[in-house]
Formats: C-alpha cells, structure tokens, sequence
C-alpha cells in the first residue's frame, strides 16, 4: 500500500504511451507502423520496470528538512531554509510542495531543482504575512525522479509545524539599529535641534573648547580657579503610553495591512526607542472597554510584555467610547504622561464627536492624536477627468483629502497635538514627534 501512494507516474510517461497510441493508429494505413509501435512499446514498459527499480531500491534515497524559527515578524518578508541531502548514486529531479498555511493563500507553490549524487542541496523562499496569529504548515511534499523520468517517487516528511506571527520585529530592530548608529535621516527621520536646557543635571567638570559658555557655573569656577561648567543628560523615565483604537475604523486595511496592524507594528518599534533612551513604555487598548492596560516601566523584560500583548489583540465592530477612555486616563495615569492615540476620522464630524475627550485629556497629559490618510483617494486626485463623471469622483477625493488637513489645523487649534500619516509612513512619523518633544523639553 506504501508503495502504490508513494509512485506517481511522469509526465514523461504519458508522452511516451500518447505517441505510440497515434503509431498504432497509423499503422492501419502504414503497416510498418505496427511492429515498430510493439517495440517502442515494450522499451518504455521497460524503462518503465527499470525506474521503480531504480527509485524503490533505496527505502531513504532522501532526506529533506524545513527549518522554521519559531515565530514570524507581521508584513516583513520572512525567509524559511529547505535543506536536502541525495542519497542515490545518480542525479534526482526534485519537486517540492510545501503545504503552506491557508492564511497566505497559496496553493500553487512547486520548486524544481537537479540534485548531484549524495550532494547537500539548500535552498529558501519567502513569506510575507499581512495578519498575526498561528500560521500551521502541513507536510513537506518531494517528488524524485531519475534521469529515465518515467516515474516520480514521493517523499513526505512530516514537518507539520505552527509558527507564531509576531508584530513586526524586524521593523523594531531596524529602527533601533538606526537610532544606535545615528543613521536615522535614511529612513526620514529628522535631526532636530536641541531648544533651551530642560534636561536633567549630570555633574560638573572642567570647560573644555567648544562647551556651551552658558553653562559655566562660577561657584564652581571660584573654588577651582579654573572655568567649570555643569553637565546635563537628557530627562530620563518619562511615561510614555501608546493608545491603540480597537473600533471598526481601525479594519480598514492599506496595501494589504489592517490600520490596526499599522499602529501595532509603530507601536513596538516606539516603545523599543523609547526605552532606548531610558524612557518609561506604557500600552493601553480600548474599544468599548480598556481590553488591555500596561503600566508605564523601564524594566528590561517589559518589550516582552508590551509585544505578547500586542500579538493578541485585534479589533472590534463597534465604535470605541472616547469618554470611557477618558476616564481610565484620569484614574489609572495619574502622572504627566505623553499619551500616543492611534485612531482613525474619515469626516470632521466624527472627530468634533470626540474633540471634548480629547481636551479633557489635554489638560493633563501630553497628547498626540495620530490618524491616517486614504491613500487610495491619491490614484482618483492625480488621475486626468475625461468625463464629468471622473471630475465628481476627484472633486469628492480632494474635498476628503482637504477634510483630514482641516482635522489637524481643529485639534491644533485646541491646543491638541496632531499626527496625519500615511500609514506605511507611521513607524517614521511617530518616532519624529517623540524626538521633537524630547529635544524641545516638552517631556
């Protein structure tokens, strides 16, 4: 029984009987025909006996593993190695069907190699997730052939395995590579000037060429006799909370990625810089309700917490309760916070709804509403009008393009701060607005 799953005839094959059956045919008309088809006939039975021979002599003339890490990084693409090892003396064709996830959709994978003899043949493809969640692979599926190729024998290795996707952590690491190499402008992040001195005494040393003369403290200049200048650091452990909008506004999906997964994704690599640079990271998300609270904290285990937390949420069909959401700030943060609200408004009148929460909150803490423009409106603006249909349809994108623009200067106005992103731009625009507050002392 093993053996017949495990033959499968070629393509090759079929060929072979195919042009013998139109010889017989032929032969009704050419009688030559007849004894020649007998005798193709009886080669390619026998090369037919010959490759089973040859492929079933050998009960592991194969062997193939899937390496798989144990966890995905959300919308990056992911490499996944296959190694195979020949064991037949002679070069194999290999097929190989990986039973990919159903989450990537994917049914008509196959990839084709020629196998030296006991050679070690490696090779990867790549995945790009759009969703987290458990993504389970089936078995790994190699057909081997020989040279004759009439007969293809099939391996299965039972390498069913469930591979976590995570947010994406490749995106978190790049950032902090870039903010630790001081090569963040790449990525279009800004360089921006430190304003005043609202940073945090370090000590006193000697004045050397090129420290700022405002600083020289001559207390310590009278005593030394020689110029002393104080030593600032940057303000440390500020609390830092990112606020993540579980209602339906945040479905809607670009380029393949939900807002939510967007706002998770900027989330991890922000709170990775912000502890970087011995800020406090916080995390709460809300619909209806708080789902999910994080205290603000600088411990060294508390990325892993904030990601775990982030790897389960996902959003909602109501629409969120801005006035609840409110009134956990006011009883659960209660020092001055920097508070990062990931949200979404498609018309002013959802956001006025809202805009009285908003300056509550204000009052108290740092506030930065970020929302998200529709960049598939950018096709209808940029795109020619040939007919008054088309300019009705530019006209209404541009009036909802102008609209999110009004949004801004509204909140602004209210002394609200703003963030209108696109939302592959995200990760970068946030992390600019938490550099601009650090380096203007705002926090």
């Amino acid at each position: 029984m093993k053996f017949i799953k495990a033959l499968y005839i070629h393509e090759r094959f079929f060929k072979a009987i195919a042009i013998i059956a139109g010889l017989f045919l032929l032969s009704f008309w050419i009688p030559i025909l007849y004894v020649i088809s007998w005798v193709l006939f009886l080669v390619v039975w026998t090369l037919f006996l010959v490759d089973i021979l040859l492929l079933f002599r050998f009960k592991t003339g194969l062997k193939a593993r899937r390496l798989l890490t144990e966890k995905f990084s959300n919308s990056d693409v992911n490499p996944i190695p296959i190694t195979l090892q020949n064991e037949y003396p002679f070069n194999i064709g290999v097929k190989i069907i990986d039973e990919l996830p159903i989450q990537f959709q994917k049914r008509d994978f196959e990839y084709t190699v020629s196998v030296k003899p006991n050679e070690d043949y490696n090779f990867e493809y790549d995945v790009k997730p759009v969703e987290r969640g458990e993504y389970h692979f089936g078995k790994l599926n190699i057909f081997v052939s020989s040279p004759l190729k009439m007969i293809s024998k099939r391996y299965q290795f039972n390498d069913e395995a469930m591979v976590a996707v995570y947010p994406s952590y490749i995106q978190m690491k790049k950032y902090e590579f870039l903010a630790m190499s001081n090569r963040l402008t790449e990525f279009g992040m800004k360089k921006i000037r430190r304003l005043g001195h609202t940073m945090e005494f370090e000590q006193i040393k000697e004045y050397v060429s090129g420290d700022d003369v405002r600083t020289i403290n001559w207390k310590a200049t009278a005593k030394r006799a020689s110029l002393m200048v104080n030593q600032y650091q940057d303000e440390k452990s500020q609390p830092i909370y990112s606020m993540i909008d579980l209602g339906r506004v945040m479905k809607m999906p670009f380029e393949e990625l939900k807002l939510l997964d967007y706002a998770i994704n900027a989330t991890l690599a922000f709170s990775n810089i912000a502890l970087r640079k011995n800020d406090k990271a916080g995390l709460l998300t809300f619909s209806k309700k708080v789902e999910t609270i994080i205290a603000a904290s600088n411990k060294k285990t508390h990325l892993n917490l904030i990601n775990e937390s982030l790897y389960n949420i996902n959003t909602e069909f109501t629409d969120s309760d801005f006035g609840m959401l409110y009134a956990v700030i006011k009883r659960k943060i209660t020092h001055r916070s920097l508070l990062i609200l990931y949200t979404n408004f498609e018309h002013m009148s959802a956001m006025k709804r809202q805009l009285p929460f908003f300056k509550a909150i204000a009052k108290q803490h740092l506030l930065v509403v970020v929302f998200f423009e529709n960049t598939e409106l950018d096709e209808l603006v940029t795109a020619n009008a040939e007919d008054l249909q088309d300019v009705y349809h530019k006209t209404i994108a541009e009036k909802f393009i102008y609209e999110k623009r009004l949004m801004v200067k509204e909140l602004e106005n209210k002394g609200i701060h703003a963030v209108l992103t696109k939302p592959k731009n995200l990760t970068v625009n946030v992390i600019n607005k938490y550099l601009e507050f650090k380096a203007k002392g705002f926090i």
